[in-house]
This record gives structure tokens, C-alpha cells and sequence, in this order.
């Protein structure tokens, strides 16, 4: 198989991890351990406004607000706070950068953290240097939704076959693999890295 095409999700994959990141807010804010966590996966508002955030129905500040009050803290430009300590995933961002040269075409597909007032796209570079950015608040249809998938092959000109995608959500795999794209389960920067180098010819040996 011949790929063209790379998608690459954003928080997890193109950064470091999640988890990490949620773990050092929960410290900055002087949180308990798990409670922001709970707070976006557990309580019923929370998922709601997230949810709601990623399709584009809340903005940012809704979010900002929500969290806030769930989690007892100051609301102003939370979303910035809780993802202060973001960064690029060094060997991921060489390898996409690896794969451009090669001239494949590499789109990153996001569930959006939202564009305002805090853009953690542009906060890390991450605006540039692909063929396309896919936002599901842009596109008001989000991960594991087939409709966001097929949009961006769309962008890419490019069938399911002739594609990767990443990503660290095992549920977001299935409808990417059902539009005959390849798939790989990230959980390891480098062993991610190793699959691509295995997948597309070792382009970046």
C-alpha cells in the first residue's frame, strides 16, 4: 500500500499527553487529585458543555464558566490555565514534518478546545505547517463522527485507503477504519513513530 495522506489529532498526539497536562493544572490549582477530570468526564454539566463547546452550540467562556463553578474556582480565561502545560510532541511534529517533505499530505483533526479568547492552536504553532486543520467547532460535527472523517479527506483530496490517521482515543478509530483509512492507537510517542516509519515506506530513515 501506497499512502499519501496523514491525519494526526491534536491533544495527545501532536502534544504531550493529556493526562499529564490535567494533572499539572490540577496541581497549579491547588485541586484535588482526579477532580478536573471528574469534573469534564463525570459530572452531567460538565460533559454537557464540552460536548457543546466541541460542536460549536458553547463557547469558550460557557466552558470557562461551567468548569469554574464545578470546580470552585476562578472562571477568567480557564481554558488557558487548564491547558498551560501543553507542548509540542517533539518527535511527532519531526515526523510530520519528515512525511511533507516525502510529499505526503498531513491534516491535523481536532475536537475543538475552542478559538477564543484562548486559541491553543496558535499558542503552539500548530496553525502552520499542515495541508489542512480540520476544527470540529468549525465544522459542527466532531470526533468519532463519520461526517468529520469524510470532511477531511475531502480537504485532503484523498480516499480512506491512501491514509493514516492517529490518535490516543481507541473509540475514535472505528468510523476512520470503516472509510478503509489505516489506524494507529497512540499511546507512546516514539512507538507511534515506529508504526508511521513501518507504514509510510520509512520515509523518515
Amino acid at each position: 500500500m501506497s499512502y499519501r495522506g496523514l491525519i494526526l489529532d491534536f491533544g495527545g498526539v501532536l502534544t504531550t499527553r493529556m493526562r499529564l497536562n490535567g494533572q499539572a493544572f490540577e496541581k497549579s490549582e491547588g485541586l484535588q487529585p482526579g477532580a478536573y477530570f471528574a469534573a469534564l468526564n463525570d459530572h452531567p454539566e460538565g460533559v454537557r458543555v464540552y460536548a457543546d463547546l466541541e460542536v460549536g452550540r458553547a463557547t469558550q467562556e460557557d466552558w470557562n464558566q461551567t468548569i469554574g463553578k464545578i470546580l470552585g474556582i476562578d472562571p477568567t480565561d480557564l481554558m488557558r490555565r487548564a491547558l498551560a502545560n501543553l507542548r509540542p510532541e517533539a518527535v511527532i511534529i519531526d515526523a510530520v514534518e519528515r512525511a511533507r517533505t516525502a510529499g505526503i499530505k498531513v491534516a491535523m483533526l481536532s475536537n475543538s478546545f475552542g478559538l477564543e479568547p484562548f486559541n491553543p492552536y496558535a499558542e503552539l504553532g500548530m496553525l502552520d505547517g499542515f495541508d489542512a486543520v480540520i476544527l470540529s467547532e468549525l465544522e459542527g460535527v466532531r470526533k468519532p463522527s463519520t461526517l468529520i472523517y469524510e470532511r477531511t479527506l475531502a480537504a485532503l483530496e484523498l480516499t480512506g485507503p491512501e491514509c493514516v490517521f492517529v490518535d490516543d482515543h481507541a473509540q475514535n478509530l472505528p468510523p476512520a477504519e470503516a472509510l478503509g483509512i489505516t489506524t494507529i492507537h497512540h499511546t507512546d510517542p516514539d512507538e507511534t513513530v515506529r508504526q508511521l516509519d513501518a507504514l509510510l515506506d520509512r520515509l523518515a530513515a
